[in-house]
Parts: C-alpha cells; structure tokens; sequence
C-alpha cells in the first residue's frame, strides 16, 4: 500500500485515502503526497520526524531513496519506531520534470502567505500538515530533514544547508550527518522561507536542507553514494541510534554576501556550469548589475554557492561564503 500510495500521488491519480498495519504500527493516507507512520508504543525518546523530497520537481532522486526506504518498512524488513511525517512537495512540478510550474515552492513556506496560485496553495497545505503533525506529538524532539539534490556539479557534492533561526542545532546532529557521508555544511545568515527554515524557525526543530548530488531524470540517478543517508533516515525511523562521526570531518561554510539581480541588464561574470563551492580570490569580478553596479570580491576570498541569473528581478542570484569553524562538541 506505501508503494501505490507513492505511484499514486506521482501519477495524480484521486481519490487517496486509508490506512492500514506495518512492521512496529501502521500508516495513515493524509492524501496526494502526505503518509503518517505511526508506531504502536514509541519510547519517550522517539523523535517526531518529518520527511521531505520533492519540493523542487526535477530532484527526483530523495523520492526514489524514500520509496527504497518505505518499500522495506512495507516488507518489514524495518520496524517502525518514531512517528513520521513522509511528504512529497510539488507535485505537479514532479510529473512535469520542472523545477517549478509558476513559482518556487522553496520560497513560500512562511505563517501569513497572501500569494494565489497552485505552489501557494501547496505551501499552505504542507505547512498545515507539519503544524499538525508536530502538534500530535508534543513533547518529543522535532527532526525535519528536507531531501534535494543540486541542478549543478559541486565541490562538495553531499551537503547541508543549516537554516537561519534561533533554535541552536544539538551537536548530535553534526555527528550524524557526519556519519551520513555529509561532506559540507552551510549555516544561512537570515530568514529564506524554505521548508526546512520553517519547522526549525516556528517549531524549533533540528532541520536542514540537504543537498544529495546532482538533479537527474528518474531512472538515472545512483542511489549506492546515498546509502550512508539511508542508514541515518532508517535508524531514526526505527528509534535506534544513527552512526556517529566527528563533525570535523566536514567543512563549514557561512555566507558572507548575497548577491541579487536589482535590473534586468544582469549577468553573473563567470561560466553557468561553475560548481558550488568554487571559490574565486580578492579583486574577481562575480557580478554586474545596471543598478547595483559590479561586485567585485574584497580582501577575503569567496566560494559561490546556488549560482543563478536567471531569476526573476530582486531574487537571489547567488550566495557568497567562506569556510568557518565546526561547531563546538560539547562531549
């Protein structure tokens, strides 16, 4: 049943509804893109974690690791532990291939949206789904793990996006995206209403944006480098203990500038296909703008990171970072 629930909600068929037993507790159908795993008798120490992939339509290789990943908990080769929120996000862009339809689901995910249109529409239906699925499990700790892959090579081709807000990230969670084969971790400066910033800036869950290789068709993604993330999502799925490594072993990024497109004569001033994280020395050029005029690196050298200038006038086209300290362990 989790498997045509997944076919199902891809494929846009109606009418999704039920529920029904598994390995540890059984599944609610919440409707096109929403599953509940609920466990029989959680221990205190289960987390409430939410599950998310799809959110652009075109990464389609989180959905096919979580479809590995339910496929095994339907076959009950895993025992349900935790109470889970699994959702796929756009999906009208998933059939279509596209990273979006009209505009970008990942910008959206904030209390007060006003905007009209299907990704509105989807965002305020996502963000209800996680304020009530949190609300039904107060008290435990609050995961949101947010599964993308990159439309661009990278240095570092596994990493981690740490959204901006108060609620300070447990050291545990370095060590375990450590242990995931998480090569890198960006911390963002300021509020960017992507969905991972959503449970962690209203909820105060532990969330992250990660980033998991290159965007590619169904079908033609690898999931063997993705295995290590696998393991993690099935260890808290089951409420045992991920593989811990020391955070260390990745490297730290915080964005130092962001670089937006403020007219429409606009160009970034190096090759489209450059990779995240490449890094360009004092005196380049990165940037010139018929109203904000050129940008042009200081005394520190940059790395950029989601390069884009074809987005729309007074987007984000890129971020601007430079390597920090791991967080402290306190162990």
């Amino acid at each position: 049943m989790l498997a045509e629930w997944l076919d199902a909600s891809l494929d846009g068929r109606p009418g999704l509804a039920g529920e029904g037993s598994l390995a540890g507790g059984r599944y609610r159908i919440l409707g096109a893109g929403l599953l509940e795993l609920v466990p029989a008798s959680p221990s205190a120490s289960a987390p409430a974690l939410v599950l998310s992939a799809g959110i652009h339509g075109n990464e389609t290789a989180p959905i096919e690791l979580l479809g590995e990943i339910l496929a095994r908990l339907e076959a009950g080769r895993l025992t349900l532990g935790s109470p889970v929120l699994v959702i796929l996000g756009n999906l009208e862009a998933i059939r279509a291939g596209t990273r979006f339809v009209d505009t970008n689901l990942n910008r959206l995910f904030r209390r007060g949206l006003d905007a009209s249109g299907m990704e509105p529409d989807r965002a305020r239906e996502l963000m209800t789904a996680v304020d009530a699925f949190y609300g039904r499990h107060e008290g435990r700790r609050r995961l949101h793990y947010d599964l993308h892959t990159a439309i661009r090579d990278s240095q570092y081709p596994r990493f981690a996006v740490e959204p901006h807000a108060e609620a300070i990230t447990p050291s545990d969670q370095w060590r375990w995206l450590a242990g995931a084969d998480i090569q890198a971790v960006l911390h963002q400066h300021a509020h960017s209403w992507t969905f991972s910033h959503y449970s962690k800036h209203y909820h105060g869950a532990a969330a992250f944006t990660l980033e998991l290789g290159r965007a590619l068709p169904f079908g033609e993604n690898d999931l063997a480098p993705l295995a290590p993330m696998a393991r993690l999502i099935e260890a808290l799925l089951q409420d045992r203990a991920p593989a811990s490594r020391p955070a260390d072993r990745m490297v730290f990024f915080r964005v130092r500038h962001e670089l937006f497109r403020r007219s429409e004569d606009f160009r970034l001033c190096f090759a489209d296909d450059t990779p995240n994280f490449t890094e360009f020395a004092p005196g380049a050029r990165l940037a010139e703008d018929a109203e904000a005029g050129p940008f042009t690196v200081g005394e520190t050298p940059l790395r950029v990171v989601f390069p884009n200038a074809r987005v729309e006038i007074g987007a984000r086209a890129a971020l601007l970072v430079s390597a920090t300290p791991p967080p402290a362990d306190p162990r």
